[in-house]
């Protein structure tokens, strides 16, 4: 079943409480956190603070927190002493990836990896047995709001290939209309953004996705 992660970066900021409890109430299976350092990528957004706060108010939830920033390892504990539940990091941050990855899974968190559009599969081939969720980016990262990029549609189909078992999420222009396309490729965990936000009905909105996943072949 489709699990589906709404990213509170497209949430009204002055009403994130209230926009959580509209999301959780709807049926959200993860909150998908942000974080930007106006370096990694042109933007700044959420801290630890928030994630400690959500945590606090919505304890059953699970934060699902993705990390575009240059220097992500001196973060990591910090996000999860917070309440992550799972930290994804960046393949292109400069660094040693296999010391991020573990050190996430050391902290209790779940290691994910971040591809951004120009980065292809074969360049991690040797990371993915460190990931538990492997994040393709459908979309430049760095704001919300942009339009699904379907070219990214074949990098699901070679995690596969490449022997990756573990959780396909993507982000970036998610709605009911691009999901069964990313379902078609294997997609697991959908962020979902502008999308749900903006919807009046977020609940039949998420309902419609995970319908489209029970079909796929």
């Amino acid at each position: 079943m489709l699990l589906i992660a709404p990213s509170i970066l497209a949430a009204d900021p002055l009403n994130l409480e209230r926009e959580t409890i509209r999301m959780s109430a709807a049926g959200c299976d993860w909150l998908h956190v942000d974080v930007m350092d106006a370096h990694f990528v042109p933007n700044l957004s959420f801290s630890p603070q928030t994630v400690r706060s959500l945590h606090r108010r919505f304890p059953d939830l699970p934060l699902d927190v993705h990390l575009m920033m240059d220097n992500p390892g001196c973060y990591l504990k910090a996000f999860a002493d917070a309440g992550a539940d799972g930290i994804t990091v960046h393949a292109e941050v400069p660094g040693d990836p296999y010391t991020l990855l573990h050190s996430i899974r050391d902290l209790g968190c779940r290691p994910g990896l971040s591809l951004r559009p120009g980065t292809p599969v074969s360049q991690v081939r040797d990371l993915l047995p460190l990931c538990d969720l492997v994040l393709v980016m459908t979309v430049e990262p760095g704001f919300g709001g942009q339009s699904f990029m379907a070219d990214m549609l074949p990098k699901l189909d070679a995690l596969r290939a490449a022997g990756y078992a573990g959780l396909i999420e993507a982000d970036g222009g998610l709605d009911p209309d691009t999901v069964p396309l990313l379902l078609a490729h294997g997609l697991d965990v959908a962020v979902v953004g502008t999308a749900l936000f903006h919807s009046i009905h977020p609940r039949e909105m998420m309902d419609g996705m995970r319908k489209a996943s029970q079909n796929r072949g």
